[in-house]
C-alpha cells in the first residue's frame, strides 16, 4: 500500500472531524471544507503551517514522537487512532518492516497440539484469528457457533475462513448472522485498516484487500473511511441458525508465542437466556462428536 497516501488521507479525515468548537478555536464565519483548517492544527501543535503540510502530503519519515503526540492530541485521536499515526510513521521509516516477526514461508499456521488441547479445555466459545480476520482455530463450540461462516466460506484452496469475507461476500448468510451488520461491518472494515497500518508490507492482506474492494461496493464506502479500532473488549450479538439470538461478552487475548495471532474468548451471563442456548448448542455439538452418546 501507498505509505504517503495512507498517512495522506488519514490525517485529512481526521482533521475534518475536529470542529474548532472542540478545539477550543472561534468558528470564524463560513468553512469551505468540515473540519479545522491545516493552519489550525499547525498552531495547535506547536509547528508551522508549512511544516503541518508537508506532513499532511505523507512525509512523515523521520518524524519526532513528540511532533506525533502533539498532533495525534490535536486531532483529538483515540487510542487506536493514535497507534495507527506510529504504525504509519514506521513504515515510512522503514522500521515497520524491521519489527515484524519472521513467518515461514507459504506454511499455513496450524495450532500446536498443547494449544488445541488448551482451546478444548474451555466451556465457552474460543477462537484464533490473525489481522487479517482468518478463523484459523477454535474449540467445539467455537466452530458450531460459527458454523454459517464454515459452510458459507468453505474453499477448495485451503485458505481458512475469513470473516471479512463472510461479512461482505456472503450477504445474506452474514445478515443473518449478525444482528447489527451495519455495526459489525464498520468493525470489521477497522480491524483491517488497524492491520495495514501495522503491517504494511502483508502481501496477503493486501490481495484480500483489492478482492474485496473490488466485489463489494460496502467495503469500499468504509474502506475510504479510513477508521481503525482496536478490538479487544466488549459485547457482541449474533443470531445463531439454530438456538437463537446470542448477546455475548468478549476478551481478546494477544498469543505471545505466536504474534500476530490472537485469542477470543466468548462468555454468557450466568442463568441467560444465551448461556441456556449456549448449553444447548454444547450439547447437540457433543452429540454429533460421540455418536454413542445417541444411542
Amino acid at each position: 500500500m501507498d505509505n504517503r497516501a495512507e498517512v495522506r488521507e488519514f490525517l485529512i479525515s481526521r482533521r475534518a472531524k475536529v470542529t474548532p468548537q472542540q478545539a477550543g478555536l472561534p468558528d470564524g464565519g463560513n468553512r469551505r471544507v468540515p473540519g479545522l483548517r491545516r493552519s489550525e492544527v499547525a498552531t495547535l501543535a506547536g509547528v508551522s503551517t508549512e511544516y503541518y503540510a508537508k506532513l499532511e502530503r505523507g512525509a512523515v519519515g523521520g518524524v519526532s514522537a513528540s511532533v506525533l503526540d502533539a498532533i495525534a492530541r490535536t486531532l483529538h485521536l483515540d487510542d487506536a487512532e493514535r497507534a495507527h499515526l506510529f504504525h504509519l510513521a514506521q513504515a515510512a521509516n522503514g522500521t515497520s518492516s524491521r519489527m515484524r516477526p519472521r513467518r515461514r514461508a507459504g506454511k499455513r499456521w496450524t495450532p500446536r497440539p498443547s494449544l488445541q488441547g488448551a482451546l478444548d479445555q474451555f466451556t465457552a466459545p474460543a477462537i484464533i484469528g490473525n489481522g487479517r480476520m482468518d478463523l484459523l482455530a477454535c474449540n467445539h463450540l467455537g466452530r458450531a457457533m460459527h458454523s454459517s461462516l464454515y459452510t458459507a466460506t468453505t474453499t477448495t484452496t485451503g485458505e481458512p475462513p475469513n470473516f471479512a469475507r463472510f461479512t461482505f461476500l456472503e450477504l445474506d448468510a452474514a445478515r443473518d448472522f449478525y444482528s447489527d451488520w451495519e455495526g459489525a461491518a464498520d468493525i470489521c472494515v477497522a480491524i483491517l485498516r488497524t492491520e495495514a497500518g501495522r503491517d504494511p508490507h502483508d502481501k496477503d492482506l493486501h490481495d484480500l484487500v483489492g478482492e474485496l474492494s473490488t466485489r463489494s461496493p460496502d467495503f469500499r464506502h468504509r474502506w475510504g473511511s479510513h477508521n481503525v479500532r482496536t478490538h479487544g473488549s466488549g459485547t457482541k450479538h449474533f443470531h445463531h441458525h439454530e438456538v437463537g439470538d446470542l448477546e455475548l461478552a468478549y476478551e481478546s487475548l494477544d498469543l505471545i508465542s505466536d504474534p500476530g495471532l490472537t485469542l477470543t474468548l466468548y462468555t454468557a451471563e450466568p442463568d441467560s437466556p444465551t448461556a441456556q442456548a449456549l448449553d444447548l448448542l454444547a450439547s447437540w455439538t457433543a452429540a454429533s462428536t460421540n455418536p454413542s452418546s445417541l444411542d
